[in-house]
């Protein structure tokens, strides 16, 4: 089963657990004081940073203590584009001995302010693809990190889709055009339409009130769905996405469970709180002298299949039991 995070400040939770780690581990590391940058592109007080972020409590178990021997400098761009360049640069100066960054945006942004200061990356579809490393072996760069998933994956979503909502033969794909992925996503989709006797259209999203045209004029017609890619701006617009779903009657499928616990029907996915904590220990190497060209970037280990049956009911359908008995968590 998935487990619940609750909401906790990131810098806290370093702090809190100096109080339970063993003196005598700490003691281990060296007292020289070291700099982690932090450059998220959601904001600092969303749920699903908060989550995230409880992947700091890994860095404490290593030895890492916020204030005693390690100091965290964090940016949170809160979907605004417009400022990546600048904060990638702001932490870049700061002179850090490691920067943990999520979204092709964002390392784009700070592999281009820096090829000498080690970068983590979590949740990163193709990197390779992107240019931030020359292969998952051996990244060979200043960065490596953890793949989000293989474009393959979008085909499952759609079976789930035709598994919880039999009915569904309209496919509408939300999808952000700035991302390469969106494409890559929409391809295999509509690669795996006919055998599953959908038809496939895409939703190109800019801002919040494009996403509501679009999905108002998409749902004039019966027996629709929809699946979101997964793509940074989804999550700065879930609620309104969801609500467009609940308004519509449309069954969709997200890539993460934030999404079905505010609301959303079901989500099929990596855990993405799982590779915060990877990305944690990978830090953890570097500080420790290893050289991010040398470290893999690694697939994901954990997926979770979560299903709200509140939403299932609202839109009158039944779950079938193959589902619930597959599922990691069940909203009632």
């Amino acid at each position: 089963m998935a487990i619940n995070i609750r909401r906790r400040d990131f810098i806290t939770l370093l702090s809190s657990a100096a109080a339970v780690w063993p003196v005598a581990t700490r003691a281990q590391q060296s007292e020289r004081m070291r700099r982690i940058g932090v450059l998220m592109n959601i904001a600092a007080d969303d749920p699903e940073a908060q989550a995230r972020m409880t992947a700091s409590q890994e860095l404490a178990q290593l030895g890492w203590i916020a204030g005693r021997n390690v100091k965290i400098d964090s940016r949170w761009l809160a979907a605004d584009n417009e400022r990546v360049r600048r904060y990638a640069a702001e932490l870049v100066a700061l002179a850090p001995d490691v920067i943990v960054a999520n979204s092709s945006q964002v390392v784009a942004a700070l592999i281009e302010a820096t090829r000498t200061v080690p970068i983590v990356f979590a949740v990163i579809p193709d990197p390779i693809g992107a240019g931030f490393v020359n292969s998952l072996a051996r990244p060979g760069g200043n960065a490596t990190g953890f793949l989000l998933y293989e474009y393959g994956l979008s085909g499952k979503w759609l079976e789930l889709l035709k598994q919880i909502a039999p009915q569904t033969t309209r496919v509408a794909l939300i999808r952000d055009l700035t991302a390469a992925s969106g494409a890559a996503f929409f391809g295999v989709i509509q690669a795996a339409a006919p055998s599953l006797g959908v038809e496939v259209s895409p939703i190109n999203m800019r801002d919040a009130g494009e996403i509501e045209r679009a999905v108002a004029a998409f749902a004039h017609k019966p027996n629709g769905g929809l699946i979101l890619s997964g793509a940074p701006p989804m999550v700065a617009h879930r609620d309104l996405i969801v609500a467009l779903a609940a308004r519509h009657k449309l069954p969709a499928v997200y890539t993460t469970r934030i999404f079905v616990t505010g609301g959303g029907l079901i989500s099929y996915g990596p855990d993405r709180v799982d590779q915060f904590r990877r990305a944690a220990q990978y830090v953890d190497r570097i500080l420790k002298g290893e050289k991010p060209a040398d470290l893999p970037v690694q697939a994901p280990t954990k997926y979770e299949l979560v299903i709200n049956l509140k939403t299932a009911k609202a839109l009158g359908l039944t779950v079938p039991d193959t589902l619930l008995a597959a599922a990691d968590e069940v909203i009632e």
